[in-house]
């Protein structure tokens, strides 16, 4: 079977505050929470909420702008971008696999930023509970991979002298093949 790619381009509409901020609340009703924001990511409410009684490990990955890229020093901020209406589907795509892969899953939490972020800002969250340490660790090593892999989503950066899309976009993958 013939692996199906996406080139990592932007595509789609400027984000507003109206169309994110309701998706970065916790759901109550199901035991994955994926979303793309414009404000904050909410990292302890993530944690708080992948803590399930029947879970001994909580693994949560922050990821944060640093102040250089590659090949570019005294990067100042990114701009994120999206493809809206594929992120958010393929993150579940990314959970389906996660809990096959790993079926004692507790709870996942992928969340990413849109929009303009500084230096220091969290600009994705992935949270994953499961009984025991080392599948919690594993699966939510693949949840980061698999996010940066395979989900549409584009950094623009800007540094001291110039801005460039970010180095390093790669083809988007299907989920099921990383890792692999």
């Amino acid at each position: 079977m013939r692996d199906r790619t996406t080139r990592r381009r932007p595509r789609g509409r400027g984000t507003t505050a109206d169309r994110y901020a309701a998706r970065v609340q916790a759901p109550s009703d199901v035991d994955d929470w994926y979303a793309l924001s414009d404000v904050e990511l909410p990292i302890g409410a993530a944690y708080e909420w992948a803590v399930r009684p029947e879970c001994g490990a909580v693994v949560l990955f922050s990821g944060t702008i640093r102040d250089h890229a590659e090949g570019r020093s005294g990067v100042e901020h990114l701009t994120y971008e999206a493809y809206d209406e594929q992120v958010v589907a393929r993150f579940r795509e990314i959970g389906d696999e996660l809990r096959r892969r790993w079926p004692d899953t507790g709870r996942i939490v992928l969340l990413h930023r849109v929009g303009r972020l500084h230096v220091e800002e969290s600009s994705v969250v992935a949270v994953v509970s499961a009984p025991h340490r080392a599948e919690a660790f594993e699966a939510a090593r693949f949840a980061i991979d698999a996010l940066k892999e395979s989900a549409p989503i584009w950094k623009h950066e800007v540094w001291a002298d110039g801005a460039d899309w970010g180095t390093g976009a790669n083809d988007v993958r299907d989920p099921r093949s990383v890792g692999r």
